[in-house]
């Protein structure tokens, strides 16, 4: 005949964490009740009758339960080193990593393990939004060591508007007589002279026309070199060379040389 071994009670025995403290003093007056018992002091008279009474009705509900002491101490002490622990935790308007491991751990610095057990819906450690289910596992004898990145790498600045280039200083010894070439001129008022200007140029000493004609006395380059103007300045004379060849004009030929074309 085959040998049958009966299952071990032990194995199977699941106390849950709320009766903890009860079975202990039940498991704790079991196992004392007979030193109680044996105690001849006086003192101790009262103990060891109640003991005795405590013992007797245990010891018949443990045996009716089919659970030896030593049984009952096991599952305590198995019971007592895994106390229960919230397996989700719901996450709350102004919570952190840091903050929720205070509360399930006591330890804020155990936020690392609360992120890497939740790596699949946590991106970044410092964004977490209210109303996201977290799972919190037990905490590990080593705390693991934080992401390398807490967050999202801010905004690259917006690049400076580039700075206008300064204006090029002109070098040239002729830009100051140039700001005096250019420019309007109109001459004294009511003389031949401002009659001239307005009919010929309107006062604007640089303009040249379509047949040549140049400056606020429009000369043309054959009358400018003749009354004693520069080839080489002709069509960017300043106002005082103009004047200047105006004068020799008048000096040697008169007003003949406008008053049949302006009706000065």
């Amino acid at each position: 005949m085959g040998r049958h071994t009966k299952a071990s009670r032990l194995k199977q025995l699941v106390v849950p964490a709320a009766t903890v403290p009860a079975l202990a003093g039940m498991a704790a007056a079991v196992c004392l009740a007979p030193q109680a018992q044996a105690d001849p002091a006086p003192a101790h008279a009262a103990a060891r009758t109640a003991a005795a009474t405590q013992t007797g009705t245990m010891s018949d509900a443990l045996s009716q339960a089919g659970i030896s002491p030593a049984e009952l101490f096991a599952a305590v002490r198995k019971t007592s080193a895994n106390p229960s622990r919230p397996a989700r935790y719901t996450v709350r308007s102004g919570d952190s990593l840091s903050a929720i491991a205070g509360k399930v751990y006591h330890k804020q610095n155990a936020w690392t393990v609360l992120y890497w057990a939740n790596r699949g819906t946590i991106h970044w450690a410092n964004m977490i939004s209210e109303g996201q289910v977290l799972k919190v596992p037990a905490l590990p004898a080593k705390i693991p060591a934080a992401p390398s990145q807490l967050g999202p790498a801010p905004a690259p600045a917006p690049a400076p508007a580039p700075a206008a280039a300064p204006a090029a200083a002109s070098t040239s010894t002729s830009a100051p007589a140039r700001a005096t070439v250019s420019g309007s001129y109109s001459g004294a008022s009511g003389s031949y002279q401002a009659c001239v200007i307005a009919r010929e140029s309107g006062g604007n000493s640089q303009v040249m026309n379509s047949s040549g004609h140049y400056g606020l006395y429009q000369f043309s380059s054959s009358t400018w070199a003749a009354y004693g103007g520069s080839s080489s300045d002709f069509g960017h004379a300043s106002v005082s060379e103009q004047n200047r060849v105006f004068n020799n004009a008048m000096a040697q030929g008169g007003q003949s040389n406008w008053s049949p074309y302006d009706g000065c």
